[in-house]
């Protein structure tokens, strides 16, 4: 199934990148802090020249804190998505705040990327708009800290999860052709869950919507390496774990990777030629 964003639409017959942008400081991993939305323009420039095929752009970290106001996010945001508007490649918002994507799609934002869930504000204004819309699995509000439910069959559970979103979704206007859906990886997953997820990739593929992937330097793939949650690598250690778990996601059906480095996407496009031909 293809994505559509606003006025461009992704036959997804392979696999795409979405390069990582934070106008931020606090963001997990250092290497993508680009602080100013000056240096966020520059920044984005340089994943569009090594070939990403989208740009995600946020102004709050998801790790957990306290609310940050929808004209401080924006302040951020807003001025970084206009100036990548001549970078020609679909610039997605990395943001829960309806009012300040809103503001994004406005600035020339193609899509939306929320880690909230969805909600009633959020799917009229996709409709509204015709934006492209990332849907995340989240089992409460973003930036809040809280231990991983038992899922008992946690993709069996997406499943159902994804089912209910969307249908809300579609009852509010919202076109089944505008929505990829993210299992939210560390999200309200324990480490074990998150493999179990990455490993039944292709049981949400099933869902008929585009599969977007968002595991770069996640710290699943650093306690996998420490061998222990309590010891796990930090991000800046977790490049080449990121490249084995962006090509076996592309193997299992992954069409969205939303990464950080040209190392994983290399990995994504080669493992999309070997399993897609």
């Amino acid at each position: 199934m293809p994505w559509k964003l606003a006025d461009t639409t992704f036959n997804l017959e392979r696999p795409l990148a979405a390069g990582i942008v934070n106008v931020t400081v606090d963001s997990m991993f250092e290497g993508a802090r680009s602080g100013t939305p000056e240096q966020a323009v520059e920044d984005g420039r340089h994943l569009a020249e090594l070939g990403f095929d989208m740009l995600d752009v946020g102004a709050v970290a998801a790790k957990a804190g306290p609310p940050v106001p929808a004209e401080e996010e924006a302040a951020a945001l807003l001025p970084a998505v206009e100036g990548m508007a001549e970078l020609r490649v679909p610039i997605s918002a990395d943001t829960f705040s309806v009012e300040v994507a809103r503001r994004a799609l406005e600035a020339g934002a193609a899509a939306v990327n929320d880690i909230s869930g969805g909600g009633r504000e959020m799917f009229e204004l996709v409709a509204e708009s015709g934006c492209g819309y990332v849907l995340m699995h989240i089992e409460g509000p973003p930036r809040v800290d809280r231990p991983p439910p038992e899922y008992g069959d946690v993709v069996g559970h997406m499943v159902e999860w994804f089912g209910g979103r969307i249908e809300r979704a579609r009852e509010l206007g919202v076109s089944v052709e505008q929505i990829a859906i993210d299992p939210g990886l560390d999200f309200d997953l324990s480490t074990a869950q998150d493999l179990e997820v990455l490993r039944r990739l292709p049981e949400l593929a099933a869902l008929g919507l585009p599969l977007y992937v968002s595991l770069s330097r996640k710290d699943f793939i650093g306690a996998v390496l420490a061998g222990s949650w309590e010891e796990r690598w930090s991000a800046g250690e977790r490049e080449w774990g990121t490249v084995a778990a962006v090509a076996l996601a592309v193997r299992a059906g992954a069409n969205i990777l939303r990464i950080h480095d040209p190392t994983s996407l290399q990995a994504m496009r080669v493992a999309g030629r070997i399993a897609h031909g």
